[in-house]
């Protein structure tokens, strides 16, 4: 098996490809030194929230090794997920370009499962957990060591095909040959930071959570700060403001997944229809959704906040 390691990852990105991820990368399973370092600091200011499972599982965090025993690979995965269409109500609430449709911790776990089933399959007695947003792994890290994109200033994983991915993990326990980081392409670009209506990135390559659009109507649960008050353009659910300026999305091409295909009653809402919204509309629109993880009295809550 040692000696086919190079034929074995090729065979896994081509079905990877196949399977409707936009990219795939491989990258060693090892500790994170430097991002243990980052993470420990940020934990200690504060800048996780009210994230307290943040605090947690910190080894695990850090080393996929706690994670699978035995484990020597880490295989990345990203997955367009920028749009076709946009909410055609300019006046209505504005939810973030990822929760248009189904929720896609379903998505891309059975695609990760599916391409972890092909690896048994064609490489033999391989053991493999699949990571979708389910356990302590840090994944953008996992991305850029993979070669998969760089760690923007906006702390997401930019590309030259732009940000708007989902990103899962294969942790598994054969050895494969790790690709070469890309090199960070950012430069001195400001527009992320300039744009933020709440000062959450404090700096380049770090977010206050506390401050963030996306944290507060996503995470919080909690009684949402009167200082962003007239801050939020209109947010409801999650944010994309940081993304939207970014000038590696300019020329970001939608995704062809039907799986991931807008729901046309969300995109047609309009500001009567947000407002004016009932739980039973809810539940029925938003039933496959990433709003259903938080749940109706958390979206009448940010609607509310909104209206004030």
């Amino acid at each position: 098996m040692k000696g086919k390691g190079a034929e074995y990852a090729a065979c896994i990105k081509t079905h990877a490809r196949r399977l409707g991820f936009s990219g795939c990368g491989i990258s060693s399973a090892t500790f994170l030194e430097n991002d243990a370092r980052v993470l420990e600091s940020w934990i200690k200011s504060g800048m996780h929230g009210s994230m307290r499972f943040m605090e947690n599982h910190f080894e695990k965090r850090v080393d996929p090794r706690k994670l699978l025993k035995g484990a020597r690979s880490v295989i990345s995965v990203l997955h367009n997920y920028y749009p076709p269409v946009r909410q055609k109500n300019p006046d209505a609430p504005v939810l973030s370009k990822y929760s248009y449709g189904r929720d896609y911790h379903f998505i891309l776990k059975d695609k990760l499962k599916r391409l972890l089933g092909f690896i048994k399959d064609h490489i033999g007695d391989v053991n493999g957990r699949a990571f979708v947003d389910s356990a302590p792994v840090l994944e953008r890290a996992w991305a850029v060591r993979s070669g998969l994109g760089w760690r923007g200033r906006n702390t997401n994983l930019l590309t030259r095909e732009g940000s708007f991915f989902f990103i899962g993990e294969l942790i598994v326990d054969i050895e494969l040959p790790p690709d070469t980081p890309v090199r960070e392409q950012c430069g001195d670009c400001r527009l992320c930071l300039d744009a933020c209506p709440t000062g959450a990135l404090v700096a380049p390559y770090t977010l206050d959570a506390g401050k963030c659009i996306s944290y507060l109507t996503v995470e919080y649960k909690g009684e949402l700060p009167s200082e962003i008050k007239g801050k939020m353009f209109n947010r409801v659910f999650g944010c994309d403001i940081c993304q939207d300026v970014c000038p590696w999305n300019k020329k970001t091409a939608a995704h062809n997944d039907p799986l991931l295909e807008p729901d046309p009653r969300v995109i047609e809402m309009t500001s009567e229809d947000w407002y004016g919204m009932g739980e039973e509309f809810f539940n029925r629109v938003f039933r496959n959704s990433t709003l259903q993880r938080c749940g109706y009295q958390h979206l009448k809550r940010n609607l509310q906040f909104l209206r004030k």
